[in-house]
């Protein structure tokens, strides 16, 4: 397989697209042209909140026994696997559908909600590393996927791009969808102790993006400084509750002032419901802040803010028929490119 191309984030036009001596460049003047002083639009939704990496791979070892449990985390885990009944999904489950519809919007700087973008999704899982995800939103669609090698994402305004660094989950999942891949991710986790979320008592734990995968991530004009998540588990039921994460990127181009770009997406899981005997969370609402600041801004740190509620209609498992080749990456992907310093991931989406 030849180099896979790893593209920027951001909507750009066809022209830019084709020339790549200007290409990052332009990308960044997009995001401070159109972004910060126009009213964000569709895809502006759709690159933030549409189909996000979570910010640490699963661990692939097995839980251990209650008796051998050597971490708070894995005790919280450990609850948290009883609570959802996922216990014996390892040896059982081969894949899993899933349904569901989303509503996005834009909120204004005195707390207004524009207009609401509404649409639905369609999410294939095979367990472990393999998924893929359709999402249509005004009838702009976006299709991502992960064939256990290579994240990758397919918009109508880049077309078909690979992510940089190491293969992740879909957040998606991980927001009470897949209790498996929650279990995954945060078992190795750092206890932080007890915090009250939404009227609930809650155990927190943290994860890190690991040094490595910061710089995989990162190019020569933007650093990815940290992406940490956060967890929120019940302790009255032992559920994943709230969800967090928040990436830092600094952007520098020569002779120019860095500046610093943020993004924090926080979301309340919800709706809880028994699936074949498994506690799959059917609702949720994610709030997004972006903030740019930097000794540049004149005007103090610029602020967005963008919002979504999703509702699952429909989860299966083990569905006949998907089969290794429902995750092949899109034939673009395949080819030789020349050199690019580009990255699935800018200040908008990680």
């Amino acid at each position: 397989m030849g180099r896979l191309a790893t593209l920027s984030e951001e909507p750009i036009n066809e022209q830019e697209k084709r020339s790549s001596s200007t290409k990052k460049w332009r990308n960044w003047n997009w995001i401070k042209t159109h972004f910060f002083h126009k009213k964000p639009d569709l895809k502006i939704l759709l690159s933030v909140l549409a189909c996000p990496l979570f910010p640490v791979p699963p661990h692939s070892k097995p839980q251990p026994p209650l008796n051998q449990l050597s971490s708070s985390a894995q005790y919280i885990i450990q609850h948290f696997t009883a609570a959802t009944g996922c216990r014996n999904l390892h040896a059982t489950v081969r894949n899993i559908f899933a349904t569901g519809k989303v509503e996005m919007w834009v909120v204004d700087d005195v707390g207004n909600t524009g207009v609401s973008e509404r649409g639905c999704f369609v999410i294939w899982q095979m367990l472990p590393d393999k998924w893929q995800i359709e999402l249509v939103v005004a009838a702009q669609k976006v299709v991502a996927g992960s064939d256990g090698t290579v994240a990758w994402r397919h918009t109508p305004w880049i077309g078909a791009h690979a992510a940089k660094g190491g293969v992740r989950p879909l957040r998606r999942a991980v927001q009470g969808l897949d209790p498996l891949a929650v279990s995954a991710v945060f078992c190795e986790a750092q206890y932080m102790g007890e915090k009250e979320i939404s009227g609930m008592d809650c155990f927190v734990l943290k994860l890190s993006a690991d040094q490595k995968d910061l710089v995989d991530r990162s190019d020569n004009t933007a650093e990815m400084i940290k992406h940490v998540a956060f967890g929120y588990f019940s302790q009255k039921n032992g559920l994943l509750v709230h969800l967090e994460d928040s990436y830092l990127t600094r952007i520098q181009s020569p002779g120019t002032h860095p500046t610093y770009w943020e993004t924090t997406m926080s979301t309340k899981i919800d709706d809880y419901r028994m699936v074949d005997g498994v506690m799959i969370a059917h609702a949720g609402h994610s709030s997004v802040m972006i903030t740019r600041f930097g000794d540049n801004l004149k005007t103090g740190p610029a602020i967005t803010r963008l919002e979504e509620s999703w509702t699952i209609d429909d989860i299966a498992f083990n569905v006949q028929g998907l089969s290794m080749d429902c995750f092949i990456p899109p034939k673009e992907l395949h080819k030789d490119y020349p050199q690019e310093d580009l990255d699935w991931r800018s200040p908008l989406h990680t």
